[in-house]
């Protein structure tokens, strides 16, 4: 691999790594002393196909000239940073070398803009069909598709690319105005709905026709970008359960604002969204696609923004303690799904465990209950806990007295002697 494709790579590896639509390993080990092996965190990362399986993919952008300046993006035209572009070919013989030498199963490539949309969105195509049709290439492709590209565009994509995403940016069309004037929300609606219906069309087709292509078989995700705007959770969650649910997307991402740059509309330097925001709002959409939660459930006008202390099926429980306790061998699937401390696996396990008998706590715990949770909203066979006398406060302290505990740093385990 010559010097200046090496250097290429670095550039739009390192400006790719703000893209959190597939999560990045975030190694970076470096060989000094003639050890086996390399990691330098050059556009290695890790995602999840639709079967499940973990692959890791070549994450790269095409280019990272823009025509847009959009106040968030470290890639904006107005930014002072080295640029580099890669050629077709380049990204086409980057990703089989790197298959070959079984570095990759897979590629995630996006792009800046070079002069208008369809003219970068061709390019991406042509990578994917290049690869698909001149090297039979069978690995996972995610393309980041781009807003304002033609119907006839994202189609091509649609039958080369296993996944296709457009992002959003920013949770609200106000603060997309704001922070990226020179675009429209509407050129990023239009291409999701748009490859929602040939979706569907092309799973329709399937069923009444054998040789019907895959169409995005992986289907769409999104983006937003959190804390560089004062959009509340109540706010990107509403907006991701329209996603969900209009446009019937697998994943919306919720991306931590880095602050890059002194500009009155975004936070100060030196003050990054919490980590800890981005892992609630993970939560919270947890629930919506899996445990039957909507978002008013979660948050509402009166509590807009998620507890940063408990998770939020933890916060949705000590809100609602009318419900419990429920009895667990009782108890109907979807009630036991919103148990703090049972997830989807411990309640499916739960519901066929019980029909040969009712169950006890030792029973539970070897399921994978979380006593230390659950303990406070069901009752079983070997033991009721009332609640009569615990306030939702009494059951909040006592559940993070026992959080804390775990997580003080220099908390010691004692040892017992028998």
């Amino acid at each position: 691999m010559s010097e200046r494709i090496m250097e290429k790579l670095g550039i739009l590896a390192d400006a790719a790594k703000y893209d959190v639509s597939c999560a990045s390993s975030g190694s970076k080990r470096k060989n000094e002393k003639k050890g086996l092996g390399n990691s330098s965190g050059m556009g290695i990362c890790h995602a999840y196909t639709e079967d499940g399986r973990c692959v890791s993919l070549l994450k790269i952008l095409l280019t990272n000239h823009c025509i847009f300046d959009c106040a968030y993006c470290v890639s904006r035209k107005s930014n002072d940073i080295k640029r580099a572009a890669f050629t077709v070919q380049e990204v086409v013989d980057l990703t089989i070398n790197f298959y070959r030498r079984n570095y990759i199963e897979g590629l995630f490539l996006s792009s800046g803009i070079f002069s208008n949309p369809d003219y970068t969105m061709e390019r991406l195509v042509l990578i994917a069909k290049k690869l698909r049709t001149e090297h039979n290439f069978h690995g996972y492709i995610h393309l980041k598709a781009i807003p304002g590209a033609s119907d006839l565009l994202m189609k091509q994509a649609g039958l080369y690319a296993d996944r296709l995403s457009i992002n959003v940016e920013m949770p609200t069309e106000a603060s997309l105005k704001l922070l990226a004037p020179d675009k429209n929300r509407d050129d990023m609606i239009k291409p999701m709905t748009y490859l929602k219906n040939e979706i569907i069309q092309y799973k329709d087709e399937k069923k009444v026709l054998k040789k019907v292509p895959l169409f995005a078989p992986a289907g769409q995700s999104t983006q937003m970008v959190i804390g560089a705007t004062p959009e509340n959770d109540l706010q990107v969650l509403g907006m991701a359960n329209y996603f969900y649910s209009r446009m019937q997307l697998r994943r919306v991402y919720y991306s931590g604002y880095v602050p890059i740059s002194n500009d009155n509309r975004l936070p100060a330097i030196g003050t990054p969204v919490p980590m800890i925001r981005e892992n609630r709002l993970y939560q919270a959409d947890w629930l919506m696609r899996f445990y039957g939660f909507n978002v008013k459930e979660i948050v509402d006008p009166l509590n807009p923004h998620l507890d940063m202390e408990i998770d939020p099926k933890l916060s949705w429980a000590l809100r609602n303690l009318d419900v419990f306790p429920i009895d667990i061998n009782r108890a109907a699937y979807e009630l036991i799904l919103r148990v703090p401390g049972i997830g989807v696996g411990s309640a499916q396990k739960i519901v066929a465990a019980r029909k040969f008998g009712d169950l006890n706590w030792e029973q539970l715990k070897k399921i994978g209950v979380s006593y230390n949770r659950a303990k406070y909203f069901i009752h079983c066979k070997s033991m009721d806990f009332s609640l009569k006398d615990l306030s939702s406060i009494a059951i909040r302290q006592q559940i993070l007295s026992i959080q804390n505990s775990k997580y003080r740093p220099n908390f010691t385990p004692q040892l017992k002697l028998f």
